[in-house]
Order: structure tokens, then sequence, then C-alpha cells
């Protein structure tokens, strides 16, 4: 039995899934970044592996992915995070064509194949207004964990409008409308249309085709998932792996990798990157 891994160095979590050769998760595990982006990607690592119960010596090929994908000094490659997003979702979700990965620091739009390969994508990469990181600066001036955001925007029955779209202003907006009088539900609910509007943007811009898949941390925001859906018309593909996503891609192209070295030489060989 083969076996390969995935390691997805995000800017606030780290990710690691391990697979079989007939593709089916053993071994997973999630934990956060940190200062030491080293550190966490052994530590995730060697997580995924007391999951599956194996021994770092059964792994044949390991792939990092990530912002800090060349940071995993113990993987045999790279692939940037826009492939394995794309490849995981249409594993996961065969009928995706389009995905959307909301993370800490970034959201991508990004349009791929019935196999995963990458036809278009887009990012907001000069600014964090679409992404967790304008949700953390809410929960900071609200003072709620970042895990009640999603339960406590749903209460809402007023939406107010968030009009700034610079993350380092966003406190202070917040912070203004509670000022106001106004509920803590309905500023929240206005965060996450904020958001949606944005990420929505981005999508259409390289073309909104069902299926959609979800990816990201921010996938377990539930008022991010029907803020999104109610934006763009449509059933979001998530899943309790949507967090885990660029790790299984990752993974995926592992398994390519370990398939593809088993062949004839004299046999043509193609390893989608």
């Amino acid at each position: 039995m083969a076996y390969a891994a995935g390691v997805d160095v995000g800017s606030t979590q780290t990710k690691a899934v391990i697979i079989d050769e007939a593709r089916k998760i053993v071994g997973r595990a999630l934990i956060d970044t940190g200062a030491n982006v080293v550190v966490a990607a052994e530590n995730a690592f060697d997580k995924a592996l007391e999951a599956s119960k194996l021994e770092d010596d059964e792994i044949e090929y390991v792939i990092g992915t990530g912002y800090g994908r060349y940071r995993v000094t113990f993987g045999n490659a790279q692939v940037t995070e826009i492939s394995c997003h794309g490849r995981g979702a249409a594993h996961m979700f065969p009928g995706t064509r389009t995905v959307v990965d909301m993370g800490g620091q970034d959201t991508k739009a990004i349009r791929v194949a019935a196999n995963g390969e990458i036809l278009d994508f887009c990012m907001n990469d000069k600014c964090a207004a679409g992404t967790g990181r304008f949700l953390g600066a809410a929960a900071a001036a609200l003072d709620i964990p970042l895990g009640d955001l999603g339960a406590t925007a749903l209460r809402s029955t007023k939406t107010v409008r968030i009009s700034t779209t610079c993350t380092v202003f966003a406190e202070s907006e917040v912070l203004s409308w509670l000022g106001k009088g106004k509920k803590i539900e309905d500023i929240l609910w206005g965060v996450h249309q904020s958001i949606a509007m944005r990420s929505a943007g981005l999508m259409r811009r390289v073309g909104v085709e069902e299926q959609v898949t979800f990816t990201g941390g921010v996938t377990k925001n539930i008022a991010m998932v029907k803020a999104l859906e109610e934006k763009l018309a449509v059933r979001l593909n998530v899943s309790e792996d949507s967090h885990f996503m660029g790790a299984l891609g990752a993974a995926l192209f592992a398994l390519d990798r370990i398939v593809a070295s088993r062949a004839p030489h004299d046999a043509p060989q193609e390893v989608k990157l």
C-alpha cells in the first residue's frame, strides 16, 4: 500500500493530510501556524501520522503547499495552493467547476476543469477586506470569539451596511455602529454581507459555473456560507473536510508522483502541476 501526504502551510493555520493509493484520507491534522513555519509544518505532519497510525518512512512522497510551502523542509516538492485547492475540490466534489478559497489573508476565485486542472483564477492579494482577517477585526472589536461569529450574525433582523473597504478601519466602523445603538448581530451580518459581496465580485471575474465549492478555514462560519449563497444565488459545496482541501490536493499530486515513478520507463508519463 502506498501512502502520500500534503502539507498546507497557511498564514493562520497549517493542515496536513495523508492518503492511501485508493485516494482515501487515512490521517489529517490542523494546528495554528504560529511564528515558526518550519515547526508548524513538522508538527502538523507528525499529528497526521499519529492519526493514520503510520510511520514517517511509510510515506513515499510529500508535497508542500500554501504560502509557507517552501518551508516544508521534509517535503519532496511544492505545488501552489491554487492548483491544490482546485485539485482537492474537484476530487471531493467531482462536479466542481468554480472554487472560492477564503483564508486568513486572502481570497481566491478559481475556475477548474472536470479533472481539477486550473482554467482561470484571481485573488485579492492587495487587500484583506474580503478575507478571514476582516472577520477577525470585527470579532476583536466586539470581543466575540471567532467561532461564535456565524451563529450570532444569523440572528440579525436588520442588516447594518458596512462601508469600509479596508480591514485597518473595520474595527473603527464596527465600534461606531455599536456606539449608535445598533445590535451586534445586525453589525456582524453586515460584515458577512460585505465580505460576500467582494468574494462574489472576484468569482464573477473568472466565471461562476455550477457547481461551486467553498474551501478554506472560513467554511466553518455558517453565516459566511449563507451570505455567499445569497450573493451568488447558488448552493455551495461544503464539507467537514473543506478546511483541508489544499492539503488534500497536495496529497493527490504527491500520489501522482508515486504512480508515475512506478510506470515503465518507456511508457508516456504526464503529471499535472
